[in-house]
């Protein structure tokens, strides 16, 4: 039994307000979630009409307040916060942090972290302000081709990080920018968009209400609706010494004999259900 109620309990930021990040801050929205905040530093064009969401009559709004007023009139009842930022920036950066974090603890505020964007600078903004505070976050993206995309779950010391296993382009030492077309909106099919983000606020709501299977990976494959999982492991050598401290936090956590403790108990409760439910009819005429 799920208690879909306690999503108003919830808080999530979703970070890029595009193709992906627009729609899954919709999907938020009509789930109910408590408070939603957003982070963009683009402003709406006509060129992004191709995607879903935005509006023409959003051109030359920012993304985020755009999609604020849209979002409000969906479902006012949910507390917006609206962050037009560039967060690679220095300055950018520690205003992304702090507005994550609860001004009385110092601590994260968010229940999530949603990352939508669509470079390797960002995604890593976001990778080291999360491993500092100890914060659970998502990342996603569509291929420049637009015909598949992923999800996966980024758990400080538990999961790789985004510095742990970088991306291909970034491994081979090739500059990202050097890869972006001029005139050219990469990644533009409103349905792959659509598939991710349906993806990753499926994996969000699993995650915040605790139900189903968590995926760590998620892969989409449109051109053999192929649909590919992976769980990514931390690597022990990461460059990123915030990385490094948490695995030894979490090494030393389920090392714990309170943990030790309490993982058998719950397995024990686990086998005890299992057998019940296997001892009982699947009818009740059987």
């Amino acid at each position: 039994y799920v208690k879909y109620k306690k999503i108003r309990e919830k808080s999530v930021a979703v970070v890029g307000v595009g193709g992906v990040g627009s729609v899954a801050a919709e999907m938020l929205t009509r789930c109910g979630i408590g408070r939603l905040q957003l982070y963009d530093f683009d402003k709406v064009e006509l060129a992004n009409m191709n995607r879903l969401f935005f509006r023409p009559e959003h051109a030359g709004m920012t993304k985020t307040d755009a999609a604020v007023k849209t979002l409000r009139d969906i479902n006012p009842d949910v507390e917006y916060e609206s962050y037009h930022m560039n967060i690679t920036t220095v300055e950018g950066f520690q205003k992304f942090a702090d507005s994550l974090k609860d001004p009385s603890t110092g601590e994260s505020r968010m229940d999530l972290v949603l990352a939508c964007v669509d470079n390797y600078e960002a995604r890593m903004a976001i990778n080291q302000a999360c491993l500092e505070m100890g914060q659970t976050w998502m990342e996603s993206g569509v291929s420049e081709d637009a015909v598949s995309g992923h999800i996966q779950v980024m758990v400080p010391g538990e999961t790789a990080c985004f510095a742990c296993v970088p991306p291909l382009v970034v491994a081979s030492g090739i500059d990202e920018k050097t890869l972006k077309r001029e005139g050219v909106c990469a990644a533009s099919l409103p349905t792959t968009m659509g598939m991710v983000a349906g993806m990753l606020i499926q994996n969000s709501l699993k995650y915040m209400l605790n139900f189903g299977q968590v995926t760590q990976y998620l892969g989409y494959s449109a051109l053999k609706d192929y649909f590919p999982t992976m769980q990514v492991f931390c690597n022990p050598d990461c460059e990123n010494g915030a990385c490094c401290r948490a695995q030894e936090k979490h090494r030393a956590k389920i090392t714990s004999p309170e943990y030790l403790a309490k993982k058998a108990a719950e397995e024990a409760e686990a086998a005890a259900k299992a057998a019940e439910e296997a001892a009982t009819p699947l009818h009740e005429a059987n």
